[in-house]
């Protein structure tokens, strides 16, 4: 039986958790998500937890932020006047907006506070600074 490599094209099904034992995304009750091995379209930790298993192996990691979506950074923390922020957005602590960065492309930020003068905005990846775990099913090398 082969074992996923670099290159392969593969379909695997996962649950990822936090610390806690929350559950943050899964594709158990869906698709399985397709990805080619090396190729830098998931978090390394991930690739390289399936690197070397085979078709119906499964196996459970648990990533460190490092290797997921690095520490969270408080240089990324920014506080915009609320006039910046459209009339017709609801604010809630929690929320995700999506804003535009300096190269135009679109970024998911985190609602951390807000006042009548101003929102707090949280630029990290809302899993920066967590440890993952994923429980992990390889469906198929293609």
């Amino acid at each position: 039986m082969s074992e996923a490599a670099s290159g392969d094209r593969v379909k695997i099904h996962y649950t990822g958790t936090l610390a806690d034992g929350s559950q943050f995304d899964s594709s158990v009750d869906g698709e399985p998500l397709e990805i080619t091995l090396g190729a830098g379209g998931v978090i390394p930790g991930f690739e390289e937890a399936v690197m070397g298993m085979s078709a119906g192996d499964s196996r459970t990691v648990t990533i460190t932020a490092a290797d997921a979506y690095g520490p969270h950074d408080a240089d990324r923390v920014h506080e915009v006047e609320r006039s910046r922020i459209p009339d017709d957005v609801d604010l809630e602590v929690g929320g995700i907006l999506q804003a535009v960065g300096e190269n135009g492309e679109t970024l998911a930020v985190t609602v951390v506070d807000f006042s009548e003068a101003g929102v707090t905005l949280d630029f990290n990846h809302p899993l920066a600074g967590e440890d993952l775990t994923f429980e992990l099913q390889l469906v198929e090398i293609a």
